[in-house]
């Protein structure tokens, strides 16, 4: 399966998405993209070489809020029980989530570097197309940035939301 993540600033990040590794939280996107829940969510953490994270948080009336609360899923990592080798290297798709192993619902990260310290620690689902997507994850991750409050260190200044996520059995091209 491939999914297309459509921006604000009008351009494209293209994924192709591993049921065969994760299929808990493969699904648990594609049925996020379909229902429209991403629609408005913001890439609310940027650190340059690192990733960008969304997928939780929406801007409404000019005040931050949670985008609505979902039941978290299994996490499909080595340390949590469950064999998923695919590497965090520059583009791969993986789910956020807090320390608890299996608190993982909307919230996603783009690597925009090669992070091995999250390889066995994180459920890594899929991975960008085409190097303009890695691009475009990497030029977000660079965006100035800076202190909403202690939670949010790594906030944008400038706004980058999803308009948003197509799912398609084939792959998207820009």
């Amino acid at each position: 399966m491939y999914a297309q993540i459509k921006l604000s600033n009008g351009k494209n990040i293209n994924v192709e998405l591993y049921e065969n590794v994760a299929p808990i939280s493969v699904k648990n996107f594609i049925d996020l993209a379909n229902s429209g829940y991403y629609k408005g969510t913001i890439f609310h953490r940027i650190i340059g070489d690192f990733m960008i994270q969304g997928g939780g948080y929406i801007v409404k009336d000019n005040t931050l809020m949670e985008a609505p609360e979902l039941k978290p899923i299994k996490g499909e990592f080595k340390s949590n029980g469950v064999e998923n080798n695919l590497k965090h290297e520059l583009g791969v798709l993986s789910m956020a989530r807090t320390s608890i192993k299996d608190s993982a619902t909307s919230q996603f990260f783009i690597c925009s570097a090669n992070t091995p310290w999250l390889d066995g620690e994180y459920a890594a689902f899929g991975k960008t197309t085409d190097e303009e997507s890695n691009n475009i994850v990497v030029e977000i991750s660079k965006m100035p940035k800076g202190m909403l409050s202690p939670a949010f260190q790594d906030f944008p200044y400038e706004l980058i939301w999803i308009e948003e996520v197509l799912i398609s059995d084939e792959k998207f091209t820009n």
